[in-house]
């Protein structure tokens, strides 16, 4: 059985200057409990890798809003007026990875390679102060795995082994993410005794901690 604990005392854990990823595209499949409390502790100088900042008032964007961030590396900024606004005026670090590149960066990092080639960037300002090797007459950029000190992620169930399922698109980045940290915490849409094994989609092997969103383990 899984360790099953408190938003409060599973953020808890996380120190000023840590790198976390945080699962979610936008809202959807995003741990906004697990956000809200890491707004509470107001953890600071984080380095923060995800899909997108979300919306200023909503889960990732409240972070950015609450300058807890001082780095982030994601592939999407532009729902978000106050990224693009620390960003200009030097108060954020932000470090712009196509989708499919970053996904593949952390798929690489969760697999034990030493990295991905990727002709996506080839060319333009992407490929600038980077490793290329030409393969078969094509060009590729040389992208190294990227990991972290915490995964935040989203299930819609989870059980009390730790198994995740989804439903739908709230998979997304969660899956990748859950492989590719030191400690991964899930905020649990839904807790049961055990899922169907059909169901599974991240093994519980990869989940340390588990905040069930109902708030029965506060």
């Amino acid at each position: 059985m899984k360790k099953i604990v408190s938003a409060k005392e599973a953020i808890s854990q996380i120190k000023d200057g840590a790198t976390i990823m945080v699962g979610g595209f936008l809202s959807c499949g995003a741990p906004d409990k697990l956000i809200d409390e890491l707004v509470e502790q107001n953890v600071q100088k984080l380095t923060m890798i995800s899909n997108d900042t979300s919306i200023p008032s909503v889960d990732k964007g409240k972070l950015i809003v609450n300058k807890q961030i001082k780095k982030i590396i994601t592939s999407h900024i532009g729902t978000n007026p106050e990224t693009g606004r620390q960003m200009h005026s030097g108060e954020l670090d932000v470090e712009l990875v196509p989708m499919g590149t970053l996904i593949e960066r952390i798929r690489a990092k969760g697999t034990g390679l030493g990295g991905v080639l990727t002709p996506t960037g080839v060319g333009t300002i992407l490929e600038e102060n980077k490793e290329t090797m030409t393969i078969d007459g094509k060009k590729f950029i040389f992208e190294r795995p990227i990991g972290a000190d915490f995964a935040l992620i989203y299930g819609s169930k989870v059980d009390q082994y730790g198994n995740v399922a989804f439903y739908g698109t709230t998979r997304n980045l969660n899956t990748v993410m859950a492989t590719a940290a030191d400690t991964v915490i899930v905020q649990a849409e839904e807790f049961v005794d055990c899922l169907d094994p059909n169901e599974v989609v991240i093994p519980g092997l990869f989940i340390d901690y588990i905040v069930v969103s109902s708030g029965e383990n506060e």
